[in-house]
């Protein structure tokens, strides 16, 4: 099952609800974090295209100040992803493959779905998890302290709405609270993991 949506939507509380269920979850997310660790040919990448600014004094990612400077224009935006993605999607496979040998659900968390990512990851069912915009912003200043601005940049470097939808098999309306997105994935539970 691949799960997919806008930044702010709610897709790892909708990963972390499938993973109580008994799902295995790959979250491309966090492979993104760890492939900028310390020493890492990408972290050394980034560094030279955007700057020893986007380090802390430890030497590990300042993600605001990547932020700031890689969302800053279409142009900085596509050269972060030149160097993150490549290296983001070599590991998704080989975790997604290894989980695939160990657990009977598989729950692949990826932001940037692409139709040939279905038959790449092995993915039988394409779930959004999707809200309006505002409500987005909103949980991002509020929950992740992204100032309104940068979260506004974020979203807008992200693709359309309706293109993430559309991509889908399933859309979660994420639009209330904790309990009925809950709901919405005990049905999907149902539906799906058998």
């Amino acid at each position: 099952m691949g799960v997919i949506g806008g930044i702010g939507c709610g897709k790892s509380t909708v990963t972390a609800l499938l993973a109580d269920k008994g799902a295995f979850v790959v979250d491309a997310d966090v492979i993104a974090r760890e492939v900028v660790e310390p020493g890492s040919e990408v972290l050394d990448r980034l560094a030279t295209t955007f700057g020893p600014q986007i380090l802390d004094g430890d030497g590990t990612l300042d993600r605001a100040a990547l932020a700031r400077v890689a969302f800053a224009d279409p142009s900085a935006t596509s050269a972060m992803n030149e160097i993150l993605h490549p290296a983001i999607g070599v590991e998704l496979l080989r975790q997604v493959r290894e989980a695939r040998d160990r657990a009977n659900v598989v729950v692949v968390a990826i932001p940037l779905f692409r139709p040939e990512h279905r038959e790449l990851l092995d993915v039988d069912v394409v779930v959004c998890v999707d809200c309006a915009p505002e409500i987005a912003l909103e949980r991002l200043v509020a929950q992740r302290g992204l100032t309104d601005a940068d979260a506004r940049a974020r979203m807008a470097a992200q693709p359309p709405r309706n293109a993430r939808c559309a991509d889908a098999d399933e859309v979660l309306d994420n639009s209330k609270d904790a309990e009925a997105l809950g709901g919405l994935v005990d049905a999907l539970w149902e539906r799906l993991a058998r």
